[in-house]
């Protein structure tokens, strides 16, 4: 009986010396943020996460898991689409402005995929929508577990406060799997979007990211993306009550706080 007792107990510390070794990374590490204050009295959301140890840091947790329309940001994933369908050939396909008066200047002329995403050209990426076509959309969109994947807005203007619907969470995941190229699409495809999403280049980071605003009334705001440092990958989204060059800054601000950008 003696015997027995002590190889249960031997097995129990065998099992307790393997629990210990495995790795924090292969635990997701979420940690709330208090940055109430960066965010000037609008109502939002960050999510945060550094990609090599999964530490997550999220403000507004129970906003982070709430959908919303995902406006203009939504041209990540339509240019990953687009590429992968050959409705566009590469990142320097141009369209020809169709003479029509627009709010924006800069979307007042011929664009390419490239300057499209530069410039959050709604009418380019629209067209392309149009190219692409429902049935491939709604594959390309289902296969990315894009939010509420709902179309049914129409082609051109789903994204657009209107039936597609995903949360910071949801487009953390996303950026996370293109980022790591796991997304249903060609390695060079994904190579393309990231190139073309690029904000910032300094010597110790590289910024990638994408805005997105409610246009009617700039009730909601976006900016998704991820950061590459000279030692790790932090994928990021955040949302507001405000537009979507609000939202960046506050991302900024918030990635200065947790020094991943250095002032």
């Amino acid at each position: 009986m003696k015997l027995k007792r002590l190889w249960l107990l031997l097995i129990l510390l065998i099992i307790a010396g393997a629990a210990s070794t495995i790795p924090a990374s292969a635990e997701k590490q979420v940690k709330e943020l208090e940055v109430e204050e960066l965010f000037e009295d609008l109502v939002g959301t960050t999510v945060i996460k550094n990609l090599k140890s999964n530490q997550v840091y999220v403000y507004n947790e129970a906003r982070s898991q709430e959908r919303f329309t995902p406006e203009s940001t939504f041209k990540v994933a339509n240019a990953l689409i687009g590429l992968q369908t050959d409705a566009v050939r590469d990142e320097y396909d141009v369209k020809r402005w169709d003479g029509v008066v627009r709010e924006f200047e800069d979307w007042n002329r011929d664009h390419t995929l490239a300057s499209g995403m530069r410039h959050s050209v709604i009418w380019y990426y629209q067209a392309m929508a149009r190219d692409i076509g429902y049935e491939n959309m709604q594959n390309y969109v289902n296969q990315f577990e894009y939010g509420n994947k709902d179309l049914s807005g129409g082609i051109d203007q789903f994204w657009l406060d209107s039936t597609l619907k995903i949360s910071a969470q949801e487009q953390v995941q996303f950026i996370e799997n293109l980022v790591e190229e796991t997304l249903p699409i060609d390695e060079q495809h994904m190579k393309t979007v990231k190139r073309i999403m690029i904000n910032e280049e300094t010597d110790s980071y590289v910024l990638h990211g994408k805005t997105g605003s409610r246009l009617s009334d700039y009730g909601l705001g976006w900016y998704i993306g991820y950061i590459e440092t000279n030692k790790d990958v932090w994928v990021f989204a955040t949302n507001i009550n405000g537009s979507g060059s609000k939202a960046k800054t506050i991302t900024f601000n918030v990635l200065k706080e947790l020094n991943i950008l250095k002032e």
